[in-house]
Order: C-alpha cells, then structure tokens, then sequence
C-alpha cells in the first residue's frame, strides 16, 4: 500500500507541504508533485465537481505519489471510505464540533479495532485486489496506518471541546478555520480571538500527541504560524493563477501603451 508523504512528515515533528485545489486541473496535481508537496488539499465542500471527476484527480494524485487529502461535502460513512477506496491519503473534516462527531469519521474511515470501516479490497488503495486478497496480507493494518484524519476547528463549541477531540483514538491533526471561526465568534460577541484560539489548540495538540494547523493569508502568518509548532498551513491554490493572469496583463498593458 501506497505511504503516506503527509503523515511521515507529521509523525516526524516536520511540516508537510499542501497546496490546495476544488477545480478539475489534472496539471495542478503534477505540478505539486514536481515542485515538492507533500499532499493536495482537494476541497468539495465548498466546490462543485462529480464522482468521476474526484475520482480523477484522487488518482492522479496517488500515481504522481503525493497524497490526496479530501475535505468532503458530506460525512456519510460509504461516501468517506470510497474516496479512500479511490486512493484518497486522509481526510480534512469540516465542523469536528464535539469528540462524538470524532468518533464518528473514525468509526466510518478506520478498519477493526479502531473503526468499523466496510471491507471490500477492490479499489486502487489494495492494488484492485491484489495487495488485499492475497495470502497473509497486512491491507487493514496497512490502511489504517497509513491513512490520516484532520479535524477542523470551527465553531466556538470545538473550541470548548479541544482537550477531549484531541483525545479521540485515530485523530491525527486539530486544523483551525479561521474564516468560519472567526465569524461565528464575533457573531457570538465572545471576547476571544483567533490568536486565543491558536493557543489553545497548540497546547492541545501537544499535550494529546497530535499535529495541528491553520490556514494563512500572508508569508508573515505562515512564518508565525510555523514558529508557534503548526505542520499543516496550506500554502499554495488554484487561484494563484489569478496572480500569473494578473502579471500577463501588466506586462501587456506595458507593452501595449502608447501603440
């Protein structure tokens, strides 16, 4: 079974590189793998794109040997397994609110003893059978060792239960959603901010064993970030290419003036 770049990095105490995408762009995920990264943040929460074509980039993903880490639209249990069934590395899961919900994705995405996992063995994580049928396999452990859980801090209520998520058996990295979290903390006129936040969930993470991250919007976060024990900050999207089109157009419009 294909290891995990992500996880190692973690299990190390050193930072895995992620570049995130929620687009169809087979070329992204080839480019990541050239320049470096760890792992692919493919986001379908927040955007549209079918079976298939998850299914496409996932494995793109697993032959270009960097990990696919999905944050998926729903967290029914047969929707979770078939992206790693597909050859999905692990998971990023939105609102992990209570160590219940915890318990739950392990229970759904973990084989026996850790989880309830369905076994089928037919997909691209056992080779199409291959690595899962045959004499003395090692698969189930394989695949729980080798496939990792990121539960994003979101609402205020995460906040309150870090200590006992942390705790949860299978839960490998705590990911703060400033955006999200932000937001319903001021909706909630809570005296706390981001920064009590990255403090807590720090703590949290180091007494528990766990890795934790956070996104960031400049070089300057990321760096402070990374100085204060983060080993997950994405870094690196689709709407970069924003920047590239950005810079085509001044060099045009340089070229261009006065004509």
């Amino acid at each position: 079974m294909r290891k995990s770049k992500v996880l190692a990095k973690l299990r190390r105490g050193q930072f895995a590189r992620i570049a995130a995408t929620g687009h169809f762009l087979p070329f992204f995920v080839r480019y990541a793998a050239h320049y470096g990264y760890d792992g692919i943040w493919l986001d379908l929460e927040h955007r549209t794109m079918n079976d298939r074509e998850a299914q496409a980039i996932i494995a793109a993903c697993y032959y270009n040997d960097i990990d696919c880490m999905v944050r998926p639209q729903t967290t029914g249990r047969t929707h979770l397994y078939h992206y790693l069934e597909d050859g999905a590395a692990g998971f990023m899961i939105p609102f992990v609110s209570t160590p219940a919900i915890a318990h739950l994705v392990v229970e759904a995405v973990k084989f026996s003893p850790l989880g309830n996992r369905g076994v089928d063995g037919a997909g691209l994580d056992a080779d199409y059978g291959i690595e899962a049928w045959k004499p003395g396999t090692t698969y189930f452990e394989d695949a729980n060792r080798e496939t990792f859980i990121v539960a994003q801090i979101e609402t205020p209520e995460a906040v309150q239960n870090l200590e006992e998520i942390a705790a949860v058996p299978g839960i490998d990295c705590l990911f703060i959603g400033p955006g999200d979290l932000g937001q319903r903390l001021r909706a909630s006129d809570s005296p706390m901010t981001i920064p009590d936040v990255v403090e807590r969930v720090a703590a949290a993470a180091r007494q528990h064993g766990v890795a934790w991250g956070i996104t960031a919007g400049s070089v300057e976060d990321l760096t402070r970030y990374r100085k204060l024990g983060a080993q997950i900050v994405p870094w690196g999207g689709d709407f970069a290419l924003m920047n590239v089109l950005r810079q085509c157009s001044e060099e045009l419009d340089g070229i261009l003036a006065g004509q």
